[in-house]
C-alpha cells in the first residue's frame, strides 16, 4: 500500500511564460497565437518539487496570476502536502472574495502541483496514486484552422498521424459557411472519423437551434458550447430541439457550476477542464457527478494531467489533444495510434526545460 511520507510545503514559485503554439487557434472570438502559461513549483521540506501549470488565455493575466501564486507561499508554508486540506485552507482565505476567476485559476494550479509532489514522494505516478493504472485514452486532435481549406489540410494530417477524431471550430457568418467547413473536413478524413464541432459560445439560443438542426444532417459527433457557457437553460433548450449531442463544461467554475448544469439538463456530454474545475481534487468530485448522471466525460487542454485523470474517470470519453505547454517541457507527452497514455514515472510527468522557460519568460 502506498503511504505518504511526512512532508510540508516550503514555498511556492509562479513563473510567467508566453509560448508559441505550433498552429494558431482560430475561434469565433478571435485568434489565439500563443499560450500564456503560469508555471507553478510547489517546494517541500523533503526536497520534492511538485509542478503544475495554468493557461490564462491572455498575456494580460500572466503577471497577476503569477504574483498571486507567489503571494500564497507564506499562507501555505509549513502546511502538510495534503491537497484536500490545502484546498480547504485556501478556500477559507478567499471566502469573501470568491474562488473563481484568476483566484480559482491560481488555486487549481497549486492543487495540481500538490498532487504532483505527493505522488512523487510516494514514488508512483498520479494515476496509480489515485487507484488506477496508465491506459490508452482515445484522443482527438483539436484543429487550429477555422476556414475550410486549412481545416481540411490539418484534419488530414491529424488522421495520418493516427488520431481517430478531429475537432473543428465553427461560427462562420452563416450556417452555409459552417457546413462548407464540415464537408471539407469530412472529405479529407473519410466517413469513419468522428468530426466534433465547437462554437466557442458565439451563437444566440435561437441561432444555435437553427444551425444545430442543419448540422443534424451532417453527422457531426457533438456541438460544443453553442451559446454562452453560463446559460444552462439556453443549452437545455438547444439540447431539446437538436438531435446532435451537446457538449458543455470547459468553462464551469468548479463542481457547483457543473451541478447546476447537470440539474438543468444542459448537455448530453461533459468536458472537464482541470484548471477551471478545481485541479485534481475538483476533477475527482466532477467525475463522480458525471458518473451519477451517466454523462460521458472528456477533457479540455492540460493533456499531461488529463491523461492521468481520465484513466480513473468512470465515464471516460475523449482526451482533447491541444498541447499548449510542449515548448517548455523536457519530455512532452506524445499520443500513439490515436491514444494518449499517462506517464508512469512518479508524479504527473512535468519537467521544465529551463532554457525554454528563460527564452519565453515574461518579466
Amino acid at each position: 500500500m502506498t503511504t505518504q511520507p511526512p512532508m510540508t510545503v516550503a514555498g511556492l514559485r509562479g513563473r510567467a511564460v508566453d509560448v508559441p503554439l505550433a498552429r494558431p487557434v482560430q475561434t469565433s472570438a478571435g485568434t489565439v497565437a500563443t499560450a500564456p502559461l503560469v508555471l507553478i513549483d510547489l517546494l517541500t521540506d523533503a526536497g520534492v518539487t511538485g509542478r503544475g501549470y495554468v493557461f490564462v488565455y491572455t498575456p494580460l493575466a500572466l503577471r497577476p496570476v503569477a504574483a498571486l501564486v507567489e503571494n500564497l507561499g507564506p499562507v501555505v508554508r509549513g502546511s502538510p502536502v495534503a491537497p484536500a486540506a490545502l484546498g480547504q485552507l485556501l478556500q477559507r482565505r478567499f471566502r469573501l472574495l470568491g474562488a473563481q476567476g484568476l483566484t480559482g485559476i491560481a488555486l487549481a494550479g497549486i492543487d495540481m502541483a500538490a498532487w504532483d509532489a505527493l505522488a512523487k514522494a510516494c514514488g508512483v505516478s498520479l494515476v496509480r496514486l489515485l487507484g488506477g493504472e496508465p491506459r490508452p485514452i482515445p484522443a482527438y486532435r483539436s484543429l487550429g484552422a477555422a476556414d475550410a481549406d486549412a481545416a481540411a489540410r490539418e484534419a488530414a494530417e491529424a488522421v495520418q498521424a493516427g488520431f481517430r477524431a478531429v475537432k473543428v471550430r465553427l461560427g462562420q457568418p452563416d450556417v452555409r459557411g459552417d457546413v462548407t467547413v464540415v464537408r471539407a473536413v469530412r472529405a479529407a478524413v473519410g466517413d469513419g472519423v468522428p468530426i466534433l464541432t465547437d462554437y466557442n459560445q458565439s451563437l444566440s439560443v435561437p441561432e444555435a437551434v437553427a444551425r444545430g438542426r442543419v448540422l443534424d444532417g451532417e453527422g457531426v459527433g457533438w456541438i460544443e458550447e453553442p451559446t454562452r457557457a453560463e446559460d444552462f437553460a439556453g443549452h437545455a433548450r438547444i439540447r431539446e430541439e437538436v438531435h446532435t449531442p451537446i457538449q458543455l463544461g470547459e468553462n464551469w467554475w468548479g463542481v457547483p457550476d457543473m451541478a447546476k448544469s447537470v440539474a438543468a439538463g444542459a448537455s448530453d456530454l461533459v468536458m472537464l477542464d482541470a484548471m477551471k474545475v478545481g485541479g485534481v481534487t475538483g476533477w475527482r468530485s466532477a467525475a463522480a457527478v458525471a458518473e451519477a448522471a451517466g454523462l460521458p466525460a472528456s477533457s479540455h487542454l492540460f493533456v499531461e494531467v488529463s491523461a492521468h485523470l481520465l484513466a480513473v474517470t468512470p465515464t471516460c470519453h475523449w482526451l482533447e489533444h491541444l498541447p499548449v505547454a510542449d515548448p517548455v517541457l523536457r519530455e512532452p507527452m506524445r499520443p500513439r495510434d490515436g491514444h494518449a497514455e499517462a506517464c508512469d514515472a512518479p508524479g504527473v510527468g512535468l519537467e521544465w526545460d529551463e532554457a525554454a522557460v528563460g527564452r519565453y519568460a515574461v518579466a
